[in-house]
């Protein structure tokens, strides 16, 4: 429990991230299956699409400090792979 009024704004303040950043890492997952759907089925258009917002959104959560800047270099490679192999 917090024993300061700092402490109290701090605990608020933190909650609130914690659910902003759930929520974008949802959709981030969202999106990389919208991918991994499209790629699966052989929708060359479509997969090209959804790896355009993924990379978009991959970005963006990495500059904000949602995942760390590796790791949305990592799964923008891979998906760019996967993509590639289609082709």
């Amino acid at each position: 429990m917090a024993n300061t009024k700092s402490a109290e704004r701090r605990a608020r303040s933190s909650a609130r991230r914690h659910e902003h950043n759930r929520a974008i890492k949802s959709g981030l997952k969202s999106l990389e299956k919208g991918f991994t759907d499209a790629a699966g089925a052989g929708k060359k258009e479509e997969a090209l699409q959804a790896l355009r917002l993924a990379v978009s959104a991959l970005d963006k959560a990495a500059k904000t400090g949602v995942i760390p800047k590796g790791r949305a270099d990592r799964k923008k490679g891979r998906l760019a792979a996967r993509l590639n192999a289609l082709k």
